[in-house]
Parts: structure tokens; sequence; C-alpha cells
């Protein structure tokens, strides 16, 4: 029992420490790591915040390997990629041993691009086999591509609902499961899961998206003590849950006109550079904006009926209904245009 009580006081300190050296951040920014050379892969890099991330990591010189359904878009992104690279291709000169300065050849990262429906976990598992053999182990694994049916549930067809949960969830198991070995082996390697703020709380009108969000959530927590208690501390996961991003996955969605100025549609630039933070810090969770911390911890505390109220107070009660009545609309019009 004494041992147990112990323990107990033991672990006390440990939490008080973690609230400390987690203020400390606060006041002192951490140093970012170096990820030049690594290797990157980012899935729906083709469009949206993965082309972001895509032109992020470029600057610190990674090697990038760009998965997208699409693949011109993801050869647009190779390019954007390809014309950091260049701007970044200078000489890089430093004292040379007698007093001197001599030229350092500088370092030359390349970008690759495949054509991968993440959907389908034939072509993720045979997708990774072509990576690990065209350009390597991948250190780092930034798990973006989402969709969205846009559909009330009763409207849903079972097809879309389906597809939503494969894209936004399964699909992290299975990119997860292909690199993860090679991760563990070396006790070195970083998975990074993008999910929505609507992963820690919803709203009405986008059961699945939410689903497949709670669910991509649960996943990386769950790996995450599993990582912890394997003792794989070379292993760092990142969580990324940002706001609504003005990207036009949600376009129309819209809170109570008098709050939206305090709180718009998150910049999608701005989000992947507290994201790329995150990362390069290895910060454990990232919500933007800070507001987001304070939802989800009053969510785990207020009665639901409290809940509500305020969602209907804020406007984000029904948010998603203009959203969802201009994508019904415009699918109307597609079925209108050809005959259906």
């Amino acid at each position: 029992m004494m041992m147990i009580i112990a323990e107990f006081f033991v672990v006390i300190l440990k939490v008080l420490w973690a609230f400390v050296t987690a203020g400390s951040k606060w006041v002192v920014r951490p140093k970012e790591k170096s990820v030049a050379g690594q290797v990157c892969l980012i899935t729906g890099a083709g469009s949206g915040l993965g082309r972001l991330f895509a032109k992020e990591f470029a600057r610190t010189r990674a090697i990038l390997v760009l998965w997208d359904i699409n693949s011109q878009s993801n050869e647009e992104t190779a390019e954007m990629v390809r014309q950091i690279y260049h701007e970044l291709d200078a000489p890089i000169t430093k004292d040379g041993p007698i007093g001197g300065v001599e030229e350092v050849p500088p370092f030359q990262p390349q970008v690759y691009t495949y054509e991968c429906d993440v959907g389908k976990r034939e072509s993720v598992y045979s997708t990774a086999e072509r990576v690990r053999r065209e350009v390597g182990e991948v250190d780092i694994l930034i798990n973006n591509a989402g969709v969205v049916s846009g559909h009330h549930l009763l409207e849903c067809p079972d097809e879309m609902i389906e597809r939503t949960m494969v894209v936004n969830c399964h699909a992290h198991f299975w990119t997860t499961k292909a690199f993860l070995p090679k991760m563990l082996e070396l006790n070195h390697g970083h998975i990074v899961t993008v999910a929505s703020s609507l992963g820690l709380f919803s709203t009405a009108g986008v059961e699945d998206y939410c689903a497949s969000k709670f669910g991509a959530i649960g996943f990386h927590e769950s790996l995450s003590h599993e990582l912890k208690a394997s003792e794989k501390d070379g292993i760092n996961m990142t969580l990324v849950c940002p706001y609504l991003v003005d990207t036009g996955m949600f376009r129309g969605c819209r809170i109570r006109k008098e709050i939206e100025p305090f709180l718009p549609p998150l910049k999608p630039e701005f989000c992947v550079k507290q994201a790329m933070r995150a990362i390069l810090t290895d910060q454990h969770m990232i919500c933007t904006p800070r507001i987001v911390y304070m939802v989800n911890f009053m969510k785990s505390i207020l009665p639901f009926e409290a809940i509500v109220c305020m969602y209907r107070f804020l406007g984000a009660d029904k948010c998603m209904y203009p959203f969802l009545a201009q994508r019904k609309e415009a699918m109307n019009n597609n079925e209108a245009k050809n005959g259906i």
C-alpha cells in the first residue's frame, strides 16, 4: 500500500511538471527541428491544405512525395514545389580551413508525384510499395486527404457516406500500416493527422463528416498511446484541428452575422503555418484559433442542453444549412443540364 501511495505522489508531481513545461512553451518558443533531406509524404496534395503543406515543406528542403487522386492538380502542386526549390537552390558559402571562403554544393531536394486513391486500400499499399522502391522510406507522413458529401443524413446516398468514412478515416489506417513498420524499426518518424474542429465537437447536417473526423482523432490518439506504451519516443505525432478553413470545401457555411467578424473562416495559409510550427516543434496537438480548445473543454463539462443554448446563440446549430442548400442546388442544376 505504501508503494502505491508513493507512486501516486510521483504521478502528481509528473502531472504538475507537465503543466509547467507546457506553460513554459507559451513564454519561450521551442526550437524548430530540421527536416532537410527527410522524405515527407502528403496525401491530398493536389489542392487546398495539402498543396500549402507541400509548399511549406519544400521551404524546409524536405524531399516531397505527393499523393492525390487528381494527377493534373498534383503535377501543378509539384511544379510550384520545384519553383520553390529553384529559388532556394543558391550556392552556400562557409569559412574555409585556411581562413578563405569556399562554396558548398547546395542540397538538391526532389519531388515525386503519384496518382493514388486513398479510399482504396489496394491503391494505398501498391503506391506505398512504389514509394519505398523509387524514393525510400518515409520519415514524415501527412494524412491530409479529405472529402465532404454535403447532404443531410436522410438525403445522403449510402455510397457517399461510405466514401466519406473511407477517405477521411479508414485511409489513415492504411497509410500508417504501410509506413509505420520502418518507423518502429528505426524509432524515427512523424505522423500528422489533419482532422478538424468538427472531430472534437459537432454540428447539425454533416453527420458523416463529423463521424469520420471523430474516428480519425480516435485513431490518432490510440496510436499515440500505443507508441508511448512501446517506448518509441523517436516517433512523434501531431493532431491538427482547425476551425472552418476558407478553402471552398464548406462554401456558404455561416454562423450568426454579429459573431462572424470575431470568428471568421481561417485563411488556409495561416492554418498551415500554425500547423507547420506545431509539427516542427513536435507539438502533440494544434487547434486554430485557440478558442477551439475552450469550446472543446466546455463541451466536456457542460450539460447537453447548455451546449444547445450556446450553439443557438452563436448560430452554430444550423451553420451548415446554407452550405448544404448550395450543394443541393448545384447538384440539381447539374442533373438538369445532364438531362437526369
